[in-house]
């Protein structure tokens, strides 16, 4: 093999791809108020990350008490709907948290269909004497003409609409399109959750392909601001349901999260400024079993509680299932700490500021503390007057720390997928590449299966030959026995980080 040519860069080393990203902040468990015992319980259990049960319980009030009430906020009231991304690799537990926060919606659930049964079957018995009343007048009405015809139209009066089924009784689902999930709020609750330990399968599934993404995210973005959800279909004719609400609580592993993070569509639709995001770090490796602690009774007391709010029926219009919120409004101090908060983010949005790179988030940070703060509120009372001082400065703190997290995962967000590419290619090769070059049809043949063509595998050498991770040797070099045209010699060793 012919000499390779000199290193051609610094003598510090290759230079990383990927810059770290700082480990977040502990996530402030405290704030959650009288939701902390329920996720510490659960936690405890699992040995997660405290944020995977955190955000699913916080998710999971909003379901329970977004139909009772909007919140006074700084722009006028706002629907309690929260939307919560957890990004957690595979194996964190994250089924571990989900399930036992939400085993009282199952329950309910089951047990609404159940007492539907009776309720279904009536509507069955109604329906047929109405269609065969129906389907008479016409046949009479097809026989004759002028008085009739009148007579017919008289019947048909008479005989009243069309017998509406019973709704159905579903509060939760996990894969909807923006058709599936409109038809589900005109025939079912006005209140519903989005919600899945599996979110990459809704992130990456039919509702977000390209075809269907702009219609899912603006459906979605209404639904949070609790605007109406408009639809206009051949055959089907337009609607308008007003008075919907939904809750989201999407868990996805990293690949697939920062993936979205970085969907342009995403950030300037303004959907991803409405998700309350973290990444906690991982708890693998440190779940030992005797460090377990069994519940002291605080979930058994969350899922008590959820019950008795799914059993309280909501504000609604008896025929259109429209809910009928009543205002929350904050008290005179929880106030005056929001418009704070709000002046004080406010000012680090300013060119050059600590949160100048993430305005749309930033921007709706004060809002989103005062829909948590409505949460809070609302589990503890449904029939509270107004938002607490406690309540308010809890709902900081939690905003706070979300606010921070998208700060921090901002970097991640921009990563391209050829830099990725790229630096799974440097790990192939630093860790189970014995030789000490490489061939570009070699990567082709065995390297990672994402870089198993020409063209992927010539822009990932391309981009850690920039970076320094290997160096290009002259065209004809043999390796292996075999004069290659594209090889390069790989540098191993730590880089230097800048």
């Amino acid at each position: 093999m012919t000499a390779p040519n000199p290193i051609p860069f610094k003598a510090e080393g290759p230079q990383p791809l990927l810059r770290p990203i700082p480990a977040g902040a502990p996530y402030p468990v405290v704030a959650l108020g009288p939701l902390q015992g329920a996720v510490q319980a659960v936690q405890g259990m699992a040995l997660a990350p405290v944020a995977i049960p955190a955000q699913s319980a916080l998710a999971v009030a909003s379901l329970a008490v977004q139909g009772f009430a909007n919140v006074e906020t700084l722009g006028g009231p706002r629907a309690l709907s929260l939307y919560c991304l957890t990004i957690a690799a595979s194996g964190e537990r994250k089924s571990a948290c989900f399930g036992p926060l939400l085993d009282a919606v199952r329950d309910h659930e089951r047990e609404a269909a159940s007492a539907q049964r009776a309720d279904m079957q009536s509507w069955q018995n109604a329906h047929a004497l109405w269609k065969g009343d129906y389907d008479r007048i016409l046949t009479e009405a097809k026989k004759g003409k002028g008085e009739k015809r009148t007579t017919a139209e008289v019947d048909l009066a008479a005989l009243g609409s069309e017998p509406a089924a019973p709704p159905s009784i579903d509060r939760i689902v996990t894969e909807p399109t923006f058709e599936g999930l409109t038809r589900l709020y005109a025939t079912g609750q006005p209140s519903l959750g989005i919600f899945s330990d599996e979110g990459g399968q809704f992130l990456g599934g039919h509702a977000m392909n390209s075809d269907n993404r702009q219609k899912t995210l603006t459906a979605l973005n209404d639904l949070w601001q609790g605007n109406p959800i408009r639809r206009t279909r051949a055959g089907d004719g337009a609607y308008t349901l007003y008075g919907r609400r939904l809750a989201v609580h999407l868990m996805a592993q990293p690949g697939v999260a920062h993936a979205f993070l970085s969907d342009p569509l995403a950030a300037d639709s303004g959907f991803l400024a409405r998700f309350l995001i973290c990444e906690p770090p991982s708890a693998i490796g440190t779940r030992l079993h005797r460090h377990m602690t069994p519940d002291n009774g605080a979930l058994g007391g969350f899922s008590n509680r959820l019950r008795e709010i799914l059993d309280t029926p909501m504000p609604m219009d008896a025929d259109t299932r429209e809910l009928q919120p009543r205002i929350l409004p904050l008290g005179g101090a929880a106030r005056s700490l929001l418009i704070e908060f709000h002046d004080t983010i406010e000012t680090l949005q300013a060119p050059g500021g600590d949160l100048a790179h993430i305005t749309g988030t930033a921007s709706k940070a004060a809002e989103q503390a005062a829909r948590i703060a409505g949460v809070l509120t609302l589990w503890q009372d449904l029939h509270a007057g107004e938002v607490s001082l406690q309540d308010m400065a809890h709902a900081i703190t939690l905003a706070q720390f979300y606010l921070a997290e998208a700060a921090r995962l901002a970097e991640a967000a921009t990563v391209s997928v050829e830099i990725e590419r790229a630096d799974k290619l440097r790990k192939w090769l630093q860790e189970s590449w014995a030789e000490a070059d490489i061939a570009q049809a070699e990567v082709v043949q065995s390297g990672p299966y994402a870089l198993r063509n020409t063209k992927t595998a010539r822009a990932a050498l391309t981009i850690l030959e920039s970076h320094g991770w290997i160096v290009r040797l002259d065209p004809g070099a043999v390796v292996r026995g075999t004069a290659r045209k594209d090889a390069w010699r790989i540098v191993r060793g730590a880089c230097h980080v800048v």
